[in-house]
């Protein structure tokens, strides 16, 4: 198993681009299930998620071709299976996505129950329900969700609770269902409004996606088209931190700063210097004292909490005492324990992490948990005297793009060790 060697200590400086978003990626990929032709993708991040994803939809009969130009040529329009089977799920949730699409589509589905990252409970009920009204059938046997519908009808839903994929996935099911769905309590993500971008240019008809309600008129058929994935929030996120707790000075490009307003406000407030233009931001640290900052995770626009562990590494290296509260997610604190071993203090109460700075952080080995954990674990082998060793690797391949070389380029010292 693959680990990283970080030698800690180094200020990164420089620019880096910022890569397409695996969290938009993923559901308009499977929204290629829905078009009767070929759907080019571009901007696509080299991720292990977006190769499961390729791998499941190939296992049903897609044609997924690399052009000259490094777009992805996906003609999903002639499934032979509507499968989705365990051994490509188990290893991650947005599987789940294909859901809407086959049953939209094809009429049916049968799709394992899925997996992913072990940061608590994600029901997927939100969605069978809302499948339900649209007048699927449902039926849980031998770990798979089996579902079945004559014809989609479209009816007004609303969401028990807010779920990002719960959304993208009986939106893109209802631009196929006669009539009109109105959806409310819905996800407002920047990821919403990009793939309902993406179902309107393939011919959907689907309005207020990043409100409080969406309401999408069902077609008879949808189209290809040829559509960019934006920039990932998150990984501009990250890098932006690792700038603040190596003293740094970095710019990320090809991010818009609108898509990241909270995460901006909360490192202005820890001491940072932050400029942007319409498609990147810039921070400086340089000769600054990290300041703690409170952070309570919500859906979007409120603070993302797949910044949260980044945050809590820039609070523990910060002058002063923070409080983090993750109301998104039970059980996303597990990289906690960790950084502890790196010299942190913090203590967790329920949800609550109670945050003491540190003067400084000490090299480790530690393991990574969980996409985002192990995002966190690297920032603080950055900041740390000494060596720091994280090992489970897969976890941050399934989300960043050569998370190593890039940040190698603005200054780090990270060697990928074999397994």
């Amino acid at each position: 198993m693959e680990k990283l060697l970080i030698k800690g200590g180094n200020s990164l400086n420089g620019t880096i681009k910022c890569a397409g978003a695996k969290n938009a990626a993923l559901p308009m990929i499977s929204a290629t299930i829905l078009s009767s032709e070929n759907v080019i993708l571009k901007n696509l991040p080299y991720l292990q998620d977006i190769t499961t994803m390729f791998e499941l939809l190939g296992s049903m009969g897609a044609e997924i071709v690399l052009n000259e130009n490094m777009d992805f040529n996906i003609s999903s329009n002639n499934l032979q299976d509507t499968e989705a089977r365990y051994e490509l799920v188990k290893t991650m949730r947005a599987s789940i996505l294909v859901l809407g699409p086959l049953v939209a589509k094809y009429g049916k589905a049968r799709i394992a129950l899925p997996g992913g990252c072990a940061i608590g409970s994600r029901p997927v009920n939100f969605h069978l329900d809302a499948l339900e009204q649209l007048g699927a059938k449902i039926v849980l046997r031998n770990g798979y969700i089996e579902a079945t519908a004559d014809e989609l009808i479209g009816t007004k839903i609303k969401f028990d609770g807010i779920t990002v994929t719960g959304t993208e996935n009986i939106m893109m099911a209802a631009t196929l269902a006669k009539g009109t769905t109105h959806l409310t309590n819905v996800a407002k993500e920047p990821e919403i409004l990009d793939l309902a971008n993406l179902l309107n240019a393939m011919g959907a008809d689907v309005q207020g996606a990043g409100t409080d309600e969406i309401i999408i008129n069902g077609v008879a058929n949808l189209k290809g088209t040829s559509f960019s994935i934006p920039a990932d929030r998150i990984e501009a996120g990250t890098y932006l931190v690792a700038a603040a707790v190596t003293h740094g000075n970095v710019l990320v490009d090809g991010i818009n700063p609108e898509r990241l307003t909270k995460v901006i406000q909360k490192l202005e407030e820890c001491g940072a210097t932050i400029s942007t233009t319409d498609s990147s931001i810039a921070l400086s640290m340089e000769n600054k004292e990290l300041k703690p900052v409170d952070i309570t995770t919500a859906p979007f626009p409120e603070f993302p909490t797949d910044m949260q562990a980044q945050f809590s590494v820039m609070n523990a290296i910060a002058n002063g005492t923070s409080n983090i509260y993750e109301t998104v997610f039970e059980n996303r604190f597990m990289h906690i324990q960790e950084l502890n071993r790196m010299g942190c203090d913090i203590e967790i109460n329920g949800n609550q992490a109670i945050i003491k700075g540190v003067k400084s952080l000490y090299g480790a080995e530690v393991m990574a948990t969980d996409l985002r954990a192990s995002a966190s674990l690297i920032l603080a082998g950055l900041c740390a005297s000494g060596q720091t060793t994280v090992s489970r690797i897969y976890h941050i391949d399934r989300g960043y793009e050569r998370i190593e070389e890039k940040l190698n380029y603005l200054g780090a010292e990270i060697l990928r060790l074999p397994s």
